[in-house]
């Protein structure tokens, strides 16, 4: 039977919850939002599948044999590439899944934008729902088992989530799997979906309307000035940029990030994921001819079945070959967890009472901006910090 003593053990993974023969553990939200295994001891035969498949209690060890590379990449279609949240690249190896016949499992926003959910995408059409960066935790419910049944088949299958996510469905499956295909990301840690929900109904209210449209990454005023946009069904819209938004400024400020994400067990450089991806922050300094400010993506390859993959979308995307020591230099998420903010408690103590807004601006007046000055810094686009100030200039002449 799985015990839980400490909550930076469990990244929420639902490898647990999953593997249970007798279906006795449910996933349940504490007093942050974030879920825990619960195990109803009466139904609980003792098996000990529960932590024979924890990822965090296994922890993969790293194949040394495994060559890692690293390119930077963009998507040749437009469209697409503006509709990501860096260079499109997801996009293509998703549709390639497809073309052979498979399926491919990502995250979504439920019908209602409250909540954010892993679901199974079979064709192309639908690829625009798992498309783009969703900076809150993913509830993985039993896509697992799903992917399981896909694999068994025989059909393909590519898994998209965050390295704790692709850990907890190897550690589920317990056999490896060729027709299965994984990809993460290089996680900046995974907000709360109660704060999310919050945020919603905050907006909504000031809308006086339902979200139909998120874009945690919109480009309006370039890749990295990265901005918050909505778009509410009485064809309202809502856009401010990282710094003016306030759940950006929770997010960016490691203000609202599930425990396990301040000493996250996944953070290598090498991957259990055949693929990585991830903005190339840097990418100015480093490549500057892949940089156009609309989004240039950093894919890591760490498996042959990576490189194969790779080199099926290569006649649709431009990329240019980087050295790893370039990556980990502006890309110190792919090794280094966040830093716990020391406010976080008092964000989490309030959030069911205080609106948001109020919130941000109560804890974190100044030095918010200092700290996420310091996170972009560390990330490659704090040069981007002067557009955003332009930016707010300008509206504020025109109020």
């Amino acid at each position: 039977m799985i015990i839980l003593d400490d909550k930076t053990n469990c990244s929420g993974c639902h490898a647990c919850a999953n593997a249970c023969p007798k279906n006795c553990i449910s996933m349940v939200s504490d007093e942050e939002g974030f879920w825990y295994p619960q195990v109803n001891k009466e139904k609980c035969i003792d098996c000990g599948l529960c932590e024979k498949v924890c990822p965090i209690i296994h922890k993969w060890q790293p194949d040394d044999s495994r060559k890692t590379t690293a390119i930077a990449a963009i998507n040749l279609n437009e469209e697409i590439r503006l509709e990501s949240s860096s260079g499109g690249i997801f996009t293509l190896i998703a549709e390639k899944i497809i073309d052979q016949g498979g399926v491919v499992f990502g995250a979504a926003f439920s019908d209602d934008f409250k909540s954010v959910r892993h679901i199974c995408v079979d064709n192309k059409a639908d690829l625009e729902k798992l498309r783009g960066s969703k900076y809150v935790q993913s509830k993985i419910s039993d896509t697992y088992k799903h992917a399981k049944e896909y694999l068994d088949s025989g059909r393909k299958v590519l898994f998209s989530g965050t390295p704790c996510q692709i850990g907890g469905l190897y550690s589920y499956l317990r056999k490896p799997y060729e027709n299965l295909l994984t990809q993460d990301i290089i996680c900046h840690g995974v907000p709360s979906p109660m704060v999310w929900e919050k945020y919603v109904e905050k907006r909504e209210r000031k809308a006086a309307s339902e979200m139909q449209r998120v874009f945690f990454r919109h480009k309006k005023y370039g890749w990295k000035s990265f901005s918050m946009a909505i778009e509410f069904t009485n064809h309202t819209k809502y856009i401010r940029t990282l710094l003016e938004d306030p759940y950006m400024r929770l997010f960016l400020s490691n203000s609202c990030l599930r425990p396990s994400c301040y000493s996250c067990s996944f953070k290598t450089e090498s991957r259990q994921a055949d693929i990585s991806l991830a903005d190339f922050w840097g990418v100015q300094y480093t490549a500057p001819k892949m940089d156009d400010d609309k989004g240039t993506s950093l894919v890591i390859i760490h498996s042959e079945k990576g490189v194969n993959l790779i080199k099926s979308i290569s006649p649709f995307i431009v990329s240019q070959e980087i050295d790893m020591d370039v990556v980990l230099r502006y890309n110190p998420a792919l090794i280094q967890s966040a830093s716990k903010n020391a406010h976080r408690e008092a964000v989490f103590a309030r959030i069911s009472s205080y609106d948001i807004e109020d919130i941000v601006n109560d804890l974190f007046p100044i030095k918010l901006k200092s700290k996420v000055k310091s996170v972009l810094s560390k990330i490659g686009i704090s040069n981007s910090l002067i557009k955003i100030k332009t930016i707010m200039i300008r509206r504020l002449k025109r109020s």
